[in-house]
């Protein structure tokens, strides 16, 4: 696996609306219980992911040090940048509003050139072309950590979230049906997949 060197610097996240700036940088040990705040909320529509019941901290801490001390498999949070009475953009001020991670397609190495996308939005924060502009910043991201395929897995009845991964130039590698018990119906997964290099992670930024 690549060795990518580990790096903390904020960067900025372009979107059109809203108007006050957001920044990107990655996770820090004390940014879980944020995460997992946000991903919780993502539980009870049963869109987003296939757990059916609230995760704690202490059920996920194995997973989030993995992605911390991963050179290629980090995760992001996005803050809403606010400016001090200096005009000084503070990033570290205001909460998360949105976090991504790429993790590990499949355990075996061979598969380290190949990762699984997720993406999480404060609920305060859909439809507002966050998710489409945090998913193109970790596209041009990817080949730096050495990734060359990203692929997103998404149950079949998420058309938010298969519009937007198709726009931004994902293709339908897969499909598994009825592989989900959702407790009340049986969903299908979705896998969409994308090649990425340095030169074809120019996408759109619109949602």
């Amino acid at each position: 696996m690549a060795d990518v060197a580990l790096s903390a610097t904020p960067s900025k996240l372009s979107i059109d609306n809203p108007n006050d700036p957001f920044v990107v940088q990655r996770a820090s040990k004390d940014d879980l219980p944020e995460i997992l705040a946000i991903y919780n909320q993502s539980i009870a529509g049963k869109q987003a992911t296939a757990n059916l019941a609230p995760v704690t901290c202490e059920e996920r801490m194995d997973w989030f040090e993995e992605h911390i001390n991963s050179p290629t498999r980090p995760i992001y949070i996005v803050r809403a940048a606010i400016k001090s009475v200096d005009n000084i953009e503070q990033e570290t001020l205001s909460p998360i509003v949105a976090w991504g991670s790429f993790s590990d397609l499949y355990a075996r190495t061979a598969y380290h050139i190949s990762t699984e996308i997720s993406i999480y939005l404060h609920k305060a924060n859909h439809s507002q072309g966050l998710g489409s502009a945090l998913t193109h910043w970790m596209l041009t991201q990817a080949p730096s950590l050495g990734i060359h395929n990203v692929v997103a897995l998404i149950f079949a009845h998420n058309h938010p979230s298969l519009g937007l991964f198709r726009k931004l130039g994902f293709e339908q590698w897969g499909y598994m049906p009825k592989v989900c018990d959702m407790d009340g119906f049986i969903a299908d997964v979705v896998m969409l997949g994308k090649a990425v290099t340095p030169n074809n992670t120019t996408v759109s930024d619109s949602n």
